[in-house]
Parts: C-alpha cells; structure tokens; sequence
C-alpha cells in the first residue's frame, strides 16, 4: 500500500477552493481523526448512515433530528433552554363528562352538564409537573369540579379542591411535598384551601364569630348557594323543636312539649341529641316549623311536627281532661302530655303520655306526669319536657332544653327562654326550650316547666316548643301549645 504525505494542500488557483476526489468518489478520513476549519467542524447538514440528517440548517433555523425520529437526552445528562414553559398540551379530542385521572402536560375541557366530575390528580408527581382545567360548558356552579389531591397537598392543606366559577379556567403545578399543586392561572383563587357554606333563608340569621345562624319561626326554605370542604366547612348543625300540645280543661294536666333534637348535647345536663352535624349540598331544603296545639275550649289538641332534612322532631301530646267527656290519661308525643286530674274517690292510677314517640335515638323528650291512686288526683300533673318529666302528682311541667347562646348567636328579638335559676343542669349563658305545661291544682294555678311551658289557664310562648297550660272547672279556657322553631347553624368562613 502506497502513502502520500504532504504537510500541506493549496488550491490550483486563487478562488479558495480545495477539491478533494472526483464525482462519484468517495473520501474517508480515519477514525479519530478531527476535520475542521479554523479549529472548528463546519456542515450545513450532518446525516446518518441511511441518509437521515441529524442536525440541519436552514437560514437561523437549526433542526435536530428528521421526520419520525426520536430525540432524547443521554442518561445523566441535562438540558437547559427546553422544556415546558407553563402550558399544557389541551387535549382538545377528549372532552371529559366523567370522573378521570389527569395526566402531567395535559390541559383537559371538562363538561359538567350531566352531573358533578372529579378529576384526580396524578400520583407522585415531580416538581415542574403541570395540568391544567376548563369549565366546557360553563356549569361548574351548578355542577362542581372537584380537584382530587392524589395524597399530595393544594395550595398547602390537604385536602381536595372545588371549583365552582362557570367559566373557571386554572393551571395547577407541582412545587414541593410542602405545598403541593400551586395554581399559577385561574380567575378566582378561593377554591383552594378551606372552602365554607354559603345560604340563605331564615326569618333571622345570627352571626357569632366564625358561625352564622339561620333562624326559622315559621316555613321556609334554607337554600345552601354553595358547598364548602372538610377544611372549612360542608356539613350543618340544626336545632328542630316541634310544636307544644295543649292543656287540659277542669283541672286538666299540662301540656308536652314538642319534641327537641339538636346535633349534638348541648350542655352536660342535656343529653338530647340526633345525628351528627348534616352534610349539605348546593340546593333547597324545606323547612317545616309545627304549630302549637290548639286552646281555648274543651278539646284537648297535640302539637304538630317539626322537620329539616332527615330530622324530624314530633309534636307535644295533650295533657288530660277531667270532664266535660274524661280523657285523663296525657297524650303520648315527643314529649308526653300531663295526666288530668280524677275524682278523689275513684280507684287506680291515671298515665301521662310517653315521651319520645315515635321513637328516635337519641330521644327527644320526656313522659308526662301521672296521678296516682286513691287519695291522690284533686289536680292535673305537669305536661313532660323535653329533659326533665312531668312529676307524678305534681302540677309544675317538666323543664325544656338548655341552648348556649353560641349556638343561637345574638340575635334580636331573643329567643327561648332564660331560666331564673338552672332547673336541672349547669347554665352558662343561653336559652330554654321545651318545656312542660303547668297542670291545674283545685286551689292555684301551677308553672310551667323553663322553656316556654304555659302555666295553669295559661298559653305557651311562641317559638319554643312548650306546652300548653291546664284550664280550671268544665268551661274554663285551656292553654294552646307553643309553636315550634328551627335552627341552622355553620361556619362560614
């Protein structure tokens, strides 16, 4: 093999140019060894082995890789300059109706006409990853979008988002195990974090502090307008007291109270309570506030039910009658109508009505008073309240329900009924409902129990739930029951 060595190659005329083979040639050069100009490679185009360029230049455009190619970064190394620049890629093929996980890069149109979607965010994301979130078909308030966390924290909290703005369009992306997803776009920022309620509805509503109040003394409805989350609020609590019953004539018992359920005790000495605090959604809830049972003539009337939701609280039984037509045992409610008085001479005992029928558990109010036997009954027992009962052979009513005034808030005109001394339980500040209807001694007329119980001849206050008073001789006038009343409370913000 034969070597031609030169340390050097000019061109054959002044024009610069050095040709190195003929057409249809083909030039090597060895492994390894560089080629350049000035210390530098210089080609408009650099191809592959089949014929594909690697890297090409067109004018200022520099393109990588041909039609069909795969670019990708060897392992370990980095890159600067490319990526994304906070977009997403909006997955315009794949309108979402239905719940979906998303995927990081993606921007996704969410159509909630049929119903509320969920859309999941994705599992261990790295910083940098992006999603993003469009109302299609503007009805996120109607039905809500909600943002599932995935296990990794929004804006900070851990818990879920919401959104609920028509026309809401927002960018989320992953920061740190600390924060989470952060949203860099969006037209309202106060869907992450601790979201509350919003209502309306109410003949009064009350704020105390964080709380608000929606205070119900006749029908309506409570409309939720929006649902908060689990870090700030999506549930109510509620107080439902039903209408009280009425006294009884001619020495008569009293009246019980309507029935009181609350969502949780309300004081240690007042144990009455129904479910949990209630979980809501955006839409309207009738209210149904029971009226008293009705006084005035010989006909002894019970109270009517009290409702929210799925709480249900039923109306006082009337108290006993002595004459005109004797019907001396108390109506059975959600508390218990008093006994009515009986002839001196006559033998046995005379019931008051059960308390807490129909049942519910927790209960709802107390039995009334009976007259025992022979000896006993010149006079009516006292109707049940809704925590204490009617005592036997004693005309006073039962004592109501102790409310803290935190629950109520303060609100004016006030409501319930402030005890003169704690009847049964320790007291701080607040009101008393459901209490028990006087009965009616020959001698004098009796009180009613704390919460709004009528005394003897007397008619319980409105919107406590309390009974009715016992009337005195064969025409006298019986005391109709209280109206019922319902509370709605909730952290708003």
């Amino acid at each position: 093999m034969s070597e031609v060595k030169v340390n050097k190659i000019s061109p054959r005329t002044n024009c610069g140019t050095v040709t190195v083979g003929d057409s249809g040639d083909s030039v090597s050069v060895t492994a390894g060894v560089p080629v350049t100009v000035n210390g530098d490679l210089k080609s408009n185009a650099l191809k592959a082995t089949d014929g594909g360029s690697i890297i090409s230049q067109s004018g200022t455009t520099i393109t990588l890789g041909a039609s069909g190619d795969t670019v990708s970064l060897a392992s370990g190394a980095s890159q600067t300059g490319f990526g994304r620049t906070g977009t997403v890629d909006w997955q315009t093929g794949s309108i979402k109706t239905g719940n979906f996980t998303a995927a990081s890069g993606e921007g996704y149109f969410v159509n909630t006409t049929s119903g509320a979607v969920t859309a999941t965010l994705p599992a261990s994301p790295s910083a940098g990853d992006i999603v993003g979130f469009n109302d299609y078909a503007r009805t996120f308030a109607t039905n809500n979008l909600t943002i599932g966390r995935n296990s990794s924290n929004i804006q900070g909290s851990a818990a879920d988002a919401t959104s609920s703005t028509n026309g809401q369009s927002l960018m989320l992306v992953y920061v740190d195990a600390t924060k989470g997803w952060i949203p860099t776009e969006d037209q309202t920022t106060t869907m992450y974090g601790a979201q509350y309620i919003s209502a309306t509805g109410g003949n009064t509503i009350s704020t105390c502090g964080d709380f608000k109040t929606h205070i119900f003394t006749g029908p309506g409805t409570f409309t939720v307008c929006s649902v908060g989350n689990s870090a700030g609020s999506n549930t109510v609590e509620y107080l439902v007291v039903a209408g009280g019953g009425s006294g009884g004539c001619d020495q008569g018992g009293g009246g019980g109270a309507g029935g009181f359920r609350s969502f949780t005790a309300l004081s240690p000495a007042s144990p009455l309570n129904g479910p949990a605090a209630l979980p809501v959604s955006a839409q309207g809830y009738p209210v149904v506030v029971g009226g008293g049972g009705a006084g005035g003539s010989s006909s002894r009337n019970c109270g009517s039910n009290s409702s929210f939701s799925t709480i249900t609280s039923a109306g006082g039984g009337a108290a006993g009658n002595h004459s005109p037509t004797p019907q001396r045992p108390g109506a059975d409610g959600g508390s218990g109508g008093g006994a009515g008085s009986r002839d001196t001479s006559g033998p046995g005992a005379i019931s008051g009505g059960a308390g807490n029928v129909p049942p519910v558990s927790p209960p709802q109010g107390k039995p009334g008073g009976t007259i025992s036997g022979p000896g006993a009954g010149s006079y009516g027992a006292g109707g049940g309240g809704a925590s204490t009962a009617g005592a036997e052979d004693i005309s006073t009513g039962g004592d109501g329900s102790f409310v803290p005034t935190t629950f109520i808030g303060p609100a004016s005109p006030s409501f319930g009924e402030p005890a003169s001394s704690p009847p049964s339980e320790p007291r701080a500040a607040g009101q008393y409902f459901a209490g028990g209807g006087g009965g009616r001694p020959i001698s004098h007329p009796s009180g009613g129990g704390a919460g709004g119980g009528g005394p003897a001849e007397g008619t319980a206050a409105a919107n406590m739930g309390g009974g009715g008073g016992a009337g005195y001789g064969p025409g006298g006038s019986i005391g109709a029951g209280g109206s019922g009343i319902v509370m709605i409370r909730y952290k708003f913000q």
